[in-house]
């Protein structure tokens, strides 16, 4: 039996996720609500009311950078970690109907999810940063190259975390309880509301164990103008999520054997 070509399977791959992406866009937002849109409102929302916070208290008149960038970059960031974490959990337990399907994978199922919640993100942030810098309230971006490789390169980290607690959350029960107070209680050292150039030195080498910090860092470069300091390794981040990939990808192939019916 002749092997198929490698193109061939990569198109037959990408209509696989295609069509997942499509099927999981119309199970969250279905066809009658405002759906797809609120995903591109929620950031521009927030910005405006904590910017108002801000400029009430007046706390914005210390800031080393305008409060609309730093806000809007470190929602964008907690929008698509709270989403590609959480979603993560009993992902295989809620589409096992998919895995009876030859061609459909679990790893298939939560990499179109990822890459919904990543590109779906990623335009609302666009929807935001276009208005807000026609208008003045943002500068121009100064490395759209390094804001785009920081966002794929937190998101692949958020996939790859994903993956373990996929996989171990069809294993162990009791996991789903835990996720997320820890996750909430990660955001404080995750760089979502502080700049590494902000803390003291002994702070800063503590904080950039953290990946996510290097994440939030590199993002906020892309975005920054240079004389903003910025700390961040991508080569740090890189090894985290080639790291984390490797754990996941056996565990969610040995969690299917968990996975009922429900």
């Amino acid at each position: 039996m002749r092997k198929p070509h490698l193109l061939s399977s990569a198109m037959v791959q990408g209509r696989i996720i295609g069509a997942l992406m499509l099927r999981e866009t119309m199970a969250r937002y279905g066809h009658e609500n405002i759906g797809f849109f609120w995903l591109i409102a929620e950031p521009l929302l927030l910005t405006l009311g904590v910017m108002g916070v801000w400029m009430i208290t007046g706390m914005h008149q210390d800031a080393e950078i305008g409060v609309i960038p730093f806000v809007l970059t470190g929602y964008a960031m907690v929008t698509l970690w709270r989403h590609i974490i959480f979603r993560s959990v009993h992902a295989l337990r809620q589409n096992v109907g998919l895995l009876f399907h030859m061609n459909v994978r679990s790893f298939d199922i939560l990499f179109a999810r990822a890459l919904l919640d990543t590109i779906g993100n990623l335009a609302a942030f666009f929807v935001a940063y276009v208005p807000l810098s026609l208008t003045g309230l943002l500068q121009p971006m100064h490395d759209p190259l390094l804001l785009i490789g920081g966002w794929f390169l937190f998101a692949w980290f958020a996939f790859a975390l994903g993956l373990n607690l996929a996989g171990l959350s069809e294993m162990f029960e009791p996991l789903e309880w835990f996720v997320h107070p820890i996750m909430y209680l990660i955001l404080p050292i995750s760089g979502t509301f502080f700049m590494v150039s902000w803390l003291p030195d002994n702070f800063q080498e503590l904080v950039l164990w953290c990946p996510l910090v290097h994440a939030n860092e590199m993002f906020r470069a892309g975005l920054f103008p240079p004389d903003v300091p910025t700390t961040w390794d991508a080569w740090f981040l890189l090894l985290w999520c080639i790291g984390l990939t490797a754990t996941g990808l056996p565990l969610i192939r040995h969690a299917r054997d968990h996975v009922r019916m429900s």
